[in-house]
């Protein structure tokens, strides 16, 4: 498949950026990746919302051997081959597939908490800082 045919597959979906990743392409929506064409085939981004269908159509979640063992990613499932055929049914799967992608982002936001309360951490230390100074000049006109 080259990039042509990914862009016809997904038409029915609407406009998709398809740009090189790996051995092939990163497929997403709204700046958000939520399929992969890789030589081992079309998968699209699953959560547990999602992946029950995906297991109901006999599809596995993409994987990749290292010298050391085999990887299951279990966030990316592969597209049930008679989507293919299908272009309506597909971009219903594309759907859900972007929905999913997002659900994961939302997910990984309270990293962003984390930060916050990192910054906030110097500012404690001055306030404590600021406190000891205060003290000191207690002291000095007291003594």
């Amino acid at each position: 498949m080259d990039r042509e045919f990914l862009i016809d597959l997904f038409a029915d979906f609407g406009p998709v950026a398809i740009r090189k990743m790996f051995s092939g392409y990163g497929i997403s929506a709204d700046g958000i990746n939520f399929a992969l064409f890789l030589r081992a085939g079309l998968f699209f981004r699953a959560d547990e919302m999602t992946i029950p269908d995906f297991e109901a159509e006999g599809s596995k979640p993409f994987q990749y051997a290292t010298r050391a063992k085999t990887v299951l990613v279990n966030s990316y499932w592969e597209l049930p081959a008679r989507l293919f055929d299908d272009s309506v049914e597909l971009a219903q799967w594309a759907r859900a597939a972007l929905a999913a992608a997002q659900r994961a982002k939302v997910k990984k936001r309270p990293k962003v908490k984390k930060a916050a309360k990192k910054a906030a951490k110097p500012a404690k230390a001055r306030k404590k800082a600021s406190k000891k100074k205060a003290v000191g000049k207690r002291a000095r006109r007291l003594g």
